[in-house]
């Protein structure tokens, strides 16, 4: 008989955890190995334990759960991370699959498709429930959207401090995130925007209303 998939659930609330664990202890083909309740604690305890596959939480404390994906693609690229989230939105789906995940399901799937997922990304494959498919099949994002603002939540965040003259070791500290995120963040911003120095992208934060 085959070995048990490893898994690993990240969630910073211990009801959705112990929820989870409930689903899954009944799975002779996976074995819930350890939890973790923040991005930070998840790396940690992924180098720790080595899961086959990883079930994070997007929305946490400290890290959240696209940050540590980008670490752990880094770090332990064969570890397969299947996003757990609340949300379906077309923003929230790509961000997650640029940082690395897999696969992305809502909480409310259900126990039976929870365990599809994980054997489907363990066999190398990729897993999105339905609904998350048909958002990102039916809300395309136009051009002339894109160009309007093509900046995430999260780099209008980092550009408007970068605009109030923080350093980006600061503005790592003020975000929670790290240092090489911000600047992961500030050439994505610059790449995006065809800007080449800070002056150049405190300017364009003022005109949009961002500094």
């Amino acid at each position: 008989m085959d070995e048990p998939i490893k898994v690993v659930i990240v969630d910073d609330h211990q009801v959705v955890l112990e929820g989870f664990i409930a689903r899954l202890e009944r799975e002779p083909d996976i074995e819930v190995i350890a939890t973790a309740s923040n991005g930070l604690e998840a790396v940690d305890v992924v180098k720790s334990y080595q899961p086959d596959v990883v079930l994070m939480d997007v929305s946490m404390p400290i890290m959240n759960g696209i940050e540590a994906t980008q670490l752990l693609k880094e770090e332990r690229p064969e570890t397969k991370v299947l996003m757990l989230t609340m949300h379906d939105n077309r923003e929230y789906i790509m961000k997650v699959m640029q940082a690395g995940a897999v696969g992305y399901m809502l909480k409310e799937i259900s126990a039976e498709k929870m365990v599809q997922a994980i054997k489907t990304v363990k066999q190398g494959s990729t897993y999105f429930c339905e609904s998350v498919t048909q958002t990102l099949f039916s809300q395309e994002v136009s051009p002339a959207q894109s160009k309007t603002n093509p900046l995430s939540r999260r780099e209008e965040s980092v550009l408007k401090l970068v605009a109030q003259g923080s350093s980006s070791k600061k503005i790592a500290q003020m975000l929670d995130i790290s240092y090489r995120t911000v600047e992961t963040h500030r050439q994505n911003i610059k790449h995006k925007l065809d800007l080449h120095s800070t002056a150049e992208l405190a300017k364009y934060a003022l005109e949009h209303g961002l500094g």
